[in-house]
């Protein structure tokens, strides 16, 4: 499964990296997002661009990384 690290990536480039990477999944597969922060903002941008297309599975939540399964439903 691939993995994002976007800890290091300035911040303004984070959502569209994300969501580029998420729409070039196959329906089914996913990736795994590392963050430095809850990305529960990125969950709403994905339930307003992506509603019904996507799964959202916390694997770490903090205090210093935060990793999210993401998948395409």
């Amino acid at each position: 499964m691939k993995e994002l690290d976007v800890t290091t990536i300035a911040p303004r480039e984070r959502h569209p990296l994300i969501f580029k990477m998420f729409d070039e999944l196959a329906k089914g597969d996913a990736f795994i997002l590392t963050n430095d922060h809850d990305p529960k903002p990125l969950y709403y941008s994905f339930l307003h661009e992506r509603e019904g297309q996507f799964g959202w599975e916390y694997l770490e939540q903090g205090p210093l990384l935060w990793k999210v399964k993401i998948s395409k439903a």
